[in-house]
Parts: structure tokens; C-alpha cells; sequence
């Protein structure tokens, strides 16, 4: 029997709107992401979650509280599922980035933009670090999922694409073709039920009346 992973990205906040990199800076949702969160949460339920984990952070958090209640659950909070560290970067738009650090702004160009570790900048986290936490995380929380059931985890876009990557066993430069989550929207992941590694069943959903801008954090 197939164990399903469902992957969701946090509602909108202020930030995420005005394209400020929030990084670990405790943004919360905005009422565009309040609003996201309970048009996502019915939909999740009726997959009849067995579990919902989610980062620490309050966006995440907040758009797990609605999903979670909504499945008559608990979540559990996780700090590895937090997303990039952005160091100084944290708070900035990419124009602002862009004049404070401009040669780490053209290495981060370089790289791929949006969705890329700025780890030139003092105090961010590369990929690598990410990695380090994100995986085990979403390794653990397959593990958790019994046969024919479905687990809920709630983070961060750059962060769970990059591990989503990895947790498919893709080349890392696949990150550079998905593009990053919409708020509130939901990747899939399952393991076919016969032990076979784990496949992406499906990408970027979203909820029915949807509303999503931002791609930062």
C-alpha cells in the first residue's frame, strides 16, 4: 500500500508580498495568507492525514494550526524544516540585496537566483546546510507515514525544493527547472507501495478561489 507525503508551503505574509527575504525571521501570515490557509486546509483534510509536522517558524506554523485543526490533529513543530538562513540578506528586497551586497547579488545571479542559497552573504546558510537538516526531516517524516496513509508537511519554499530535490535522489541542478512553490500550494510524494524509491505524484497544487503572491521565504 502506497504512503503518501504531501509537502505545503506556508500562506502569504506582508513579506512575501513586498518580496523581502525572510529567511528565519519570525514573519507572520498576512490576511491574504490567513484567507489561503482555509481555503487549503479542507482540501488536505479530505486526504485524511495521519499526521501534520511542521517548521517552527510563525508562517508555517500558523497555516499548519488551520490545516491541523481542520484534520482533527496536533502538529508538531520542527525546527530542521525551517527555511534558509539568509543572514544579512534577511529583511531585504533583491533591489536592496542588490545595492547592499552587490557582488554576492551577481555570484547569487550566477547561481540561479530566486530559490538560490546567497551563502556569500554574511551569516546565510548555503545549500548544503539546508540540506543537512531538510532531508532527515522529510526522511523521518516518510518513515512515519504507514502503508496507505498520508502524512502533512508544512515549510518554506527554497528549502523544500532544494530537499524535495535531494528526496528524490535528482540532480541538484533539477531545482534550477521546478519553480518554487506558491503560497499554500502542495507538492505529493509517494512510494508506489512496494518499497521502490519515492516519486513526485504531483506539483504546485492548489486549493479551489486560490490567492498567492511571493516567492521568498
Amino acid at each position: 500500500m502506497t504512503r503518501t507525503l504531501v509537502l505545503l508551503r506556508h500562506g502569504r505574509t506582508a513579506w512575501n508580498a513586498e518580496g523581502r527575504a525572510q529567511g528565519h525571521i519570525d514573519v507572520p501570515l498576512d490576511a491574504i495568507g490567513r484567507a489561503q490557509a482555509a481555503a487549503v486546509a479542507p482540501v488536505i483534510a479530505a486526504l485524511a492525514p495521519s499526521y501534520v509536522w511542521s517548521s517552527d517558524l510563525a508562517r508555517a506554523a500558523e497555516t499548519a494550526e488551520v490545516v491541523a485543526a481542520a484534520c482533527g490533529l496536533p502538529i508538531a513543530r520542527d525546527p530542521r524544516l525551517r527555511e534558509y538562513g539568509m543572514g544579512e540578506r534577511s529583511g531585504l528586497t533583491i533591489p536592496e540585496f542588490a545595492a547592499a551586497f552587490p557582488s554576492e547579488h551577481a555570484r547569487w545571479l550566477a547561481d540561479g537566483g530566486p530559490g538560490q542559497s546567497a551563502d556569500s552573504v554574511p551569516g546565510a546558510e548555503s545549500t548544503a546546510d539546508v540540506l543537512a537538516r531538510v532531508l532527515p526531516a522529510l526522511r523521518d517524516a516518510m518513515r512515519a507515514v504507514e502503508p496507505g496513509e498520508t502524512g502533512v508537511v508544512v515549510g518554506h519554499g527554497a528549502a523544500m525544493r532544494v530537499a524535495l530535490v535531494a528526496f528524490l535522489d535528482w540532480e541538484r541542478s533539477a531545482a534550477l527547472r521546478l519553480r518554487a512553490l506558491e503560497n499554500c500550494a502542495w507538492a505529493v510524494v509517494d512510494d508506489s507501495g512496494l518499497g521502490h524509491a519515492p516519486r513526485l505524484a504531483a506539483y504546485n497544487r492548489l486549493a479551489p478561489d486560490f490567492t498567492s503572491a511571493g516567492a521568498v521565504g
